[in-house]
């Protein structure tokens, strides 16, 4: 149920969106709506959302919001970022609630992935 208040849709820059689909189906198991060629919608990541094309990029650096995702197994979803053409900006470390890493996909957008410290 939508509630009057919360998140609901989450739009993200993209500068190649066939390349920014195939990271994100490699590495997340993602799928997506075409809506022209301009704009797709997310599905299956947990919040809804859609990628639209633009030469600008997300990053904390430049004061955008950060896009966390969770894992149950961190290094191995390293293996799958690096392996599906993502870069690793920072590798893994801890903070009080867990660990994560962050990585850039193929347009530059900086996102992290986290999960619990003993996982």
């Amino acid at each position: 149920m939508k509630e009057t208040g919360k998140i609901n849709y989450v739009e993200i820059p993209s500068r190649d969106l066939e390349a920014t689909k195939a990271f994100f189906t490699s590495a997340f198991g993602w799928s997506f709506v075409d809506y022209g060629p301009e704009y797709v919608a997310i599905e299956n990541a947990g919040l809804d959302g859609g990628f639209y094309k633009s030469d600008k990029i997300a990053s904390p650096d430049s004061g955008s919001v950060l896009v966390v995702l969770y894992s149950s197994e961190l290094e191995e979803t390293v293996s799958k970022v690096t392996s599906s053409g993502g870069k690793v900006v920072q590798d893994i470390f801890d903070f009080p609630g867990g660990r994560r890493f962050h990585f850039t996909d193929p347009s530059g957008n900086e996102y992290a992935v986290w999960s619990e410290p003993d996982a």
